[in-house]
Parts: C-alpha cells; structure tokens; sequence
C-alpha cells in the first residue's frame, strides 16, 4: 500500500478481527488490500467490508464451541432420562396377595382372633362400629 493513510485504516479494520482470524488470515488480507488499492478500488470500501467482515467474525459462534455444547446437552439429556428410569423402576408398588376368603381389616379395627371374629359378627351378618369418639364411628 503506497497511501500511508489507505494503509493504517486497513490495518486499523484488520486489528477489529479476532486474535485467533488475524494469526492466520491478516497476511493475505493485508495483501488483497493492497492489490484492491492498486486496482482502484477505495481504501474506505476495503476497510468496511473488513470491518463488517470482523463484526460478523466475532458473533458467530465458532463450530468446535457448537459441536461441544451439543454433545454437553445430549449428555445431560441422557443421563436425566437414565435416573427418570431408575427412579420409575424403583417405585413400582408391591401387589400384596389377599386371600378370597378374607378381606383384610381396615387400619384402625383391633386385629382379629377365632374368639372375638365369633362375637364381633351379629346374627344380621354385619360388622358391629367401634365407637372411637365423636365423629369416628367405622364398621370393622
């Protein structure tokens, strides 16, 4: 570049790119600056299009960042899948086997024995309540 003022607005748009674009491209655009000078072409035309050039370099997410931050969810997605499953399968409820002749007591009902089954069943076939207080009169 022969115009020292052409030349600085060039280097001053090549210096707006990232560390990592200029260690392996600033040469050959420095170049291609150049020979776009020579041909005619403005130094501000060049430096804008670098400058547009480093913007769009700086807000585009490089592919090795991408390609990790996928890989991260679809570990993170699998493994919450893996524990939802052997969470599921450790909380199935036991199916308790009750006897047909039988059914169980309920909770708050004495437990049962062969003499007092006798005298808790009335001549009508039905369970006599237990009074436990007010409001609490169940059929055992």
């Amino acid at each position: 570049m022969n115009d020292p003022r052409a030349s600085r607005l060039v280097e001053a748009a090549l210096r707006c790119y990232p560390a990592r674009w200029r260690r392996r491209h600033a040469d050959e655009a420095a170049e291609l600056a150049t020979l776009l000078i020579r041909d005619g072409t403005p130094a501000r035309s060049i430096a804008w299009s670098y400058l547009v050039g480093a913007a769009r370099e700086w807000l585009t997410p490089r592919p090795g960042r991408r390609l990790s931050a996928v890989a991260c969810a679809l570990l993170v997605a699998v493994c919450s899948l893996g524990v939802s499953v052997a969470l599921l399968a450790s909380t199935q409820p036991a199916r308790a086997v009750v006897s047909p002749s039988r059914p169980p007591a309920p909770a708050h009902c004495p437990p049962r024995s062969a003499s007092h089954a006798a005298d808790a069943v009335p001549a009508t076939g039905h369970p006599q309540p237990v009074n436990r207080g007010p409001g609490h009169v169940r059929p055992c």
